[in-house]
């Protein structure tokens, strides 16, 4: 493609309204915020330039592809929480970047003990101050957010449970869902059943990393024993055709992040990515960032490489849109008026 084809494909994507279902809030932070926050709190760093900064927060090209490197990038980001005021422009700016790339609904998960370890601030305080700068950059962007809570694998079950109530606790103020994430090699998903049993009966959406850095039986694990209607990635199912008829005779939808999987080793190159393939087996595959920060990437970004680098179609893009919204884990009635409203826009019908 000459370079001006290539801009017109890019224009084209931008101008798509999309959806992202899998987005973390630790991976969306602005250098230049996490620059300004170190400064005013007197975060203690070699350097406040943001190029020093992004070798910490972000996967540069001399970065080699690992899921433990990957996952290390969180460790550093940790530390920029230091207020409320902190965890509130980080939300806010997460939401407005999204509008920004023309998303128009987006799921943002985040990990209240990330958000709240270093000051001891309380689970309850920090859901509720994301909660509040979600609503209100959603108000400022043209832009439908909900919030999913995060539990990491090696978490105990108390954590867990006191996560899974704060989650319960806050679906009056746009948190619809609870999920599991690190580890999936090291941390089996089983031990937290019970628990994310309870959160689906009680109303919250739910969805685990599994496929990524662990292998299809994961998948499986997480769909029968925790109740999960979204995996998390999700790509190493193409793996099992026993867990593909799963995937697809249950509608479980297929969060896939395209370059976060190159950066954390799940694939080597990305003509290898199952995307593709799991699009021709009609499951309900979506396309998300991940972490658009750590990644340096957008969603406009990751539909030009799952056009030019996977052999997906615009046509194929568009309906990854659209699985997206029935994916998602807002109000039945608005997922059928938002669906509706894409099928418009997207110029698709049925």
């Amino acid at each position: 493609m000459t370079e001006t084809t290539l801009t017109g494909l890019r224009a084209q994507l931008h101008a798509l309204p999309k959806v992202d279902l899998h987005r973390h809030l630790e991976g969306s932070l602005r250098l230049k915020t996490l620059s300004e926050i170190a400064q005013e709190h007197g975060i203690d760093l070699p350097s406040y330039d943001i190029e020093y900064l992004r070798r910490f927060a972000t996967v540069v090209t001399d970065d080699r592809p690992d899921f433990h490197l990957f996952l290390a990038k969180f460790t550093f980001l940790r530390r920029f929480y230091p207020t409320r005021a902190a965890v509130e422009q980080v939300a806010y700016e997460a939401v407005a970047d999204a509008a920004a790339d023309n998303i128009k609904y987006l799921e943002l998960r985040f990990n209240p003990v990330a958000l709240s370890r270093y000051q001891e601030f309380t689970f309850d305080e920090v859901t509720s101050w994301v909660c509040d700068a979600v609503a209100q950059s959603q108000r400022d962007h043209a832009i439908t957010s909900y919030l999913i809570l995060q539990i990491g694998r090696d978490e105990s079950l108390d954590i867990a449970t006191q996560i899974t109530e704060v989650a319960l606790a806050h679906q009056a103020n746009g948190v619809v869902g609870l999920d599991l994430a690190g580890d999936e090699a090291s941390y089996p998903a089983r031990r937290f059943a019970d628990i994310f049993q309870r959160a689906r009966r009680e109303g919250l959406g739910i969805t685990v990393h599994a496929g990524e850095a662990g292998g299809a039986q994961n998948v499986r694990e997480a769909v029968e024993l925790l109740g999960a209607q979204r995996i998390g990635h999700g790509v190493r199912s193409i793996e099992n055709s026993d867990v593909i008829h799963l995937v697809r005779s249950n509608g479980i939808t297929l969060e896939v992040c395209p370059t976060s999987n190159l950066q954390t080793a799940v694939v080597r190159r990305f003509w290898q990515h199952p995307l593709a393939d799991l699009l021709a087996l009609n499951l309900r595959v979506t396309i998300n960032t991940d972490d658009p920060s750590v990644s340096d990437t957008t969603l406009t970004d990751e539909y030009m490489t799952a056009m030019l680098a996977m052999g997906v179609t615009l046509e194929q893009i568009k309906h990854t849109i659209l699985n997206g919204v029935a994916g998602s884990f807002q109000p039945a009635d608005k997922r059928r008026e938002l669906a509706q409203w894409f099928r418009k826009e997207l110029q698709l019908h049925g």
